[in-house]
């Protein structure tokens, strides 16, 4: 058992490292394949100690997770919350790729694996959120411009989708471009497509099944 002589910390700081400890692990191995045990022995503390702060693995996970939503959430929506309709979508990429950037294993951790018991088929609590977010947006937008307004979910789930998988890649490139690059390309396509959007789209005649 780890000794926790001359590491005593507050209750908060306690807690603050676990979580630290937590999503480093969770970005590297994935929630099956992380152990109580690990993390304690990392933050070098008992096992009991992170059962007391968070009840156990899925309790931490829980925790982690939604501190990474809520981050990039807010980030995303204090981007989008001024400017010009497309300066709102170059803002809102930016922040998600400065996020990226920055916290690579609340990125990374996002992307794994979930608790066996919040499978359910749903997006990545991450991209949910935010395409939920994103979507409230959109509605108000589309009110204005006179377009239907049920139809928004749409486009800020493809919105987000977008930027989300853009973003993977991103990290994943040895030679990637910085995010101002990334932002301005993901920006104009979606802009060019947003800009001459029709009120009611419809498939051509030729892709409908007969």
């Amino acid at each position: 058992m780890p000794s926790e002589r001359g590491s005593r910390l507050t209750a908060a700081a306690r807690r603050a490292q676990l979580i630290d400890v937590g999503r480093s692990i969770f970005a590297k191995r994935g929630y099956e394949a992380t152990s109580v045990e690990e993390i304690a022995a990392r933050a070098k503390v008992s096992k009991p100690i992170v059962y007391e702060h968070f009840g156990g693995k899925e309790g931490l996970y829980a925790v982690i997770v939604d501190r990474e939503v809520e981050h990039i959430v807010s980030r995303i929506v204090e981007a989008m919350s001024s400017g010009l309709p497309r300066e709102r979508l170059e803002q809102a990429a930016l922040a998600f790729l400065t996020y990226v950037e920055e916290r690579p294993d609340g990125f990374a951790m996002l992307l794994r694996d979930v608790p066996e018991s919040k499978r359910s088929g749903e997006m990545p609590a991450l991209m949910y959120d935010l395409a939920e977010r994103v979507g409230e947006i959109f509605t108000q937008q589309f009110r204005k411009a006179g377009y239907d307004a049920k139809a928004a979910p749409i486009y800020g789930h493809a919105l987000v989708g977008m930027v989300s998988f853009v973003g993977q890649w991103w990290t994943e490139s040895k030679k990637r471009p910085s995010p101002e690059t990334v932002a301005s390309h993901l920006a104009a396509l979606a802009w060019m497509g947003l800009r001459h959007l029709p009120k009611r789209p419809a498939l051509l005649k030729s892709t409908r099944r007969s």
